[in-house]
């Protein structure tokens, strides 16, 4: 106590009314709260909520009462500490969220260690020893993980000091409430036996939600997929698209009626230069060969290189392939791209038409050369989403690009046709951020004049970013959606608008073309919120002025992957339209909308 006594504050603050102490005591808690259900506040504005969030744990460390008359010298120590770092954070302008993460993660850890340590003193009521050992165990917990969680990224800051700094408010808070009635009950003679309790409580609620905290992030570090040496280049790569490097057997997600093999091929990436892609060829296990092929372009799987289709456990399936053991039936073999950059080396090419389309058609070609394949050359080419926007660009390139293939076909599902309509939409979605940081992740990759800082706000860069490097089929990826949801109550995502300037113009350049070579089937969801109908037929629209022959179909209450999935009637009607096309039965010759 007499260490305390010295200090200004000290001496300050015991002056004041008691009301001002709970007055700081419900700061600490609001701002807490503040914090978490913030994360993705402009870095700068965060950065002084946590710093005064630190400065408010310094001072009800500092002077805060234990109800035992003396005063711990550790609480002297640690509260000054987080004084300190609270004014260096508040005092040094730029500071990176690292920086703050360290340096929270690293007080909270001093803290919960000399606390551990306090509790052995001699002097300790059974109830402050519990307490003080709650509090301090869940700072060590909470202190590794703002160190190291998977992802240093502004939410686990948030969460991780935001749900300590409202403990700690909460537990001061509970002091002066028991104080008071100590007294009103000492007036009236009243005996309170259990008048030290309350604050334990609070430390083994702490205790608890930091352990679950912990536990949950468990399964967040493990399940990500590990990409392997089948994708690694070889040396003595073939000079030309279209050329198998190898092949091996695979299994994931493959019925037991058909046959399967990932492939490492060549393909044109964004300059024009060869580059490596995989996928998967599928073909029946009975029949006569020669197999119809429907050349697959995924949905969206993420960004980074382990998010290939061909890597998951649960293969195409992953894709939005969700009818692979209906093809085989009617004995149709699939070649299904993963892309340039999942699996092999990056970056990908997300929502960049040319690459994912000499992609998806260099498949078929590596493909053909799979002698036990025993493939065909009748096409048709599918592509859902991400994939949907990649088949209307294969189907536009394929007679010049890859002649030898008889391309009978495209059926966009739902196609990601418009990036400049998707991204300047996406951030109104809820979820919509996760697939935004995979296109800002490629594009400001690819070309050289789209940068983050010039479009996305401070503070949302950064867990854009992150966000990026997470598959969809990643448990991780509930991380990406906790922060999506935050960013959902902040719509400010952009700077500016993602039509201007140099990424606008790329985004334009990427749109799907207007036409095609082969017969064009384009369905859609009537409920789907990523790409909205209203967008999509427009998109049709233009098509069918520019003398492209569309059957479009629209099937009300099916959100954007629900269309393709049973009981969805598209389905169906896609393994008859495809039918059609195999058999070479003519194609309408209007455009026409029907609506289900």
């Amino acid at each position: 106590m007499r260490l305390l006594q010295r200090l200004a504050l000290g001496r300050f603050y015991a002056r004041l009314p008691e009301w001002v102490r709970v007055v700081v005591a419900v700061s600490a808690v609001v701002l807490g709260i503040v914090i978490v259900i913030r994360p993705t506040t402009a870095l700068g504005v965060l950065a002084w909520l946590i710093g005064g969030g630190m400065v408010l744990t310094g001072v009800l460390e500092l002077t805060g009462r234990d109800g035992e008359g003396k005063r711990p010298r550790w609480r002297t120590v640690t509260g000054a500490a987080w004084l300190l770092g609270g004014l260096v954070v508040l005092l040094t302008p730029g500071l990176t969220v690292r920086v703050v993460a360290t340096l929270v993660g690293i007080l909270l850890l001093a803290a919960g260690a000399l606390g551990i340590v306090a509790v052995f003193a001699k002097g300790r009521t059974l109830d402050a020893r519990i307490a003080d050992a709650a509090f301090s165990i869940s700072g060590v917990i909470f202190g590794v993980l703002a160190l190291f969680w998977p992802d240093i990224t502004l939410l686990v800051v948030a969460v991780v000091f935001g749900a300590r700094l409202i403990m700690s408010g909460v537990a001061d808070l509970w002091t002066r409430i028991r104080r008071r009635r100590d007294t009103q009950a000492a007036r009236r003679h009243e005996p309170r036996p259990f008048r030290r309790w309350g604050r334990t409580v609070t430390a083994l609620v702490s205790v608890a939600l930091a352990v679950t905290t912990a536990l949950v992030t468990v399964p967040l570090r493990e399940g990500s997929t590990v990409v392997d040496d089948f994708y690694a280049a070889p040396r003595d790569m073939p000079s030309e698209p279209g050329r198998l490097i190898r092949a091996e057997a695979f299994t994931a997600g493959i019925p037991v009626s058909a046959t399967a093999w990932r492939i490492l091929y060549t393909t044109t990436g964004v300059e024009g230069d060869v580059r490596v892609a995989s996928g998967v060829v599928v073909v029946p296990k009975e029949g006569d060969g020669k197999w119809p092929i429907v050349d697959w372009n995924h949905g969206t799987t993420g960004y980074s290189e382990n998010c290939a289709p061909s890597l998951q456990p649960r293969g195409l399936w992953s894709g939005a392939l969700y009818i692979l053991p209906t093809i085989i039936r009617q004995g149709w073999a699939v070649v299904a791209t993963d892309y340039i950059g999942l699996g092999t080396e990056g970056p990908h090419p997300y929502l960049i038409g040319p690459p994912s389309a000499t992609a998806s058609l260099d498949s078929v070609r590596a493909a053909r050369e799979l002698q036990d394949a025993d493939l065909g050359t009748r096409t048709v080419i599918w592509g859902h989403s991400q994939g949907g926007a990649a088949a209307l660009w294969a189907g536009s390139m394929a007679r010049e690009y890859a002649p030898e293939l008889y391309v009978q076909g495209v059926a966009a599902l739902a196609p990601a046709s418009d990036p400049p309509a998707l991204v300047q939409n996406i951030s109104s979605v809820t979820g919509g951020s996760i697939f935004a940081s995979y296109a800002f992740a490629s594009f400001s990759s690819i070309y050289d004049d789209v940068s983050y800082d010039d479009y996305v706000r401070p503070g949302a860069d950064t867990v854009l970013r992150q966000m990026s490097e997470r598959c969809l089929s990643d448990p991780a990826i509930v991380v990406s959606v906790a922060a999506s949801l935050g960013m959902s109550g902040d719509p400010r995502l952009f700077s500016e608008p993602p039509a201007s300037g140099p990424l606008g113009v790329h985004l334009r350049a990427n749109r799907a073309p207007l036409t095609q070579n082969a017969p064009v089937l384009l369905a859609h969801g009537g409920a789907d919120s990523v790409i909205p109908v209203a967008t999509q037929t427009a998109f049709v629209r233009e098509m069918c002025a520019a003398g492209q022959v569309v059957d479009y179909r629209i099937y009300d209450g099916y959100e954007h992957a629900g269309v393709v999935e049973r009981p969805s009637p598209l389905l169906d009607e896609l393994i008859e339209w495809t039918t059609a096309r195999f058999a070479g039965e003519p194609a309408p010759e209007k455009c026409s909308t029907t609506r289900e």
